[in-house]
């Protein structure tokens, strides 16, 4: 018997992302993993020849967004050229908080994930070649502190 009889699993392609309480529409989003560290202890007089584990400080990789550039709609480098005026070296309040939504087909949340603290670490233009039909993209990618998924 399946555990999810009649049910399919959700598409990856309804999604929503909000920068700060901004949503920006993005064509691809990366980078929402964490990672337990394993701390390994065996003290000198043990008998077992192994070590003991433990869950250690989670580990987060950097978030990657990416999207078409529009004419008009510089929010990506404006958000990024923050870091030459120091405004993400104060205290945490100057940091981001990035919400992105993972949508049924009805357009309600079935997952989000909710990142901490998050900076700007690098912006990356298009790849621009003159015999090329496609879309000029850019990407943001952020550092941060931590990320809450909830269903």
């Amino acid at each position: 018997m399946a555990d999810f009889q009649d049910q399919w699993p959700i598409a990856a392609f309804h999604f929503r992302v909000e920068i700060a309480g901004e949503q920006i529409s993005f064509q691809e989003v990366s980078g929402l993993d964490q990672e337990a560290q394993v701390i390994e202890y065996r003290h000198g007089d043990s008998e077992i020849f192994s070590t003991i584990k433990r869950a250690g400080i989670v580990k987060t990789s950097n978030l990657v967004l990416k999207k078409g550039i529009f004419d008009t709609d510089s929010r990506l480098v404006e958000m990024f050229q923050k870091i030459y005026e120091k405004e993400y070296y104060g205290d945490e309040g100057s940091r981001l908080d990035i919400s992105v939504q993972l949508l049924d087909e009805t357009g309600d949340i079935v997952m989000s994930w909710n990142i901490h603290r998050a900076v700007p670490v690098k912006l990356t233009g298009p790849s621009l070649k003159s015999d090329s039909n496609e879309v000029a993209i850019e990407s943001i990618e952020f550092a941060f502190e931590s990320i809450e998924a909830e269903v």
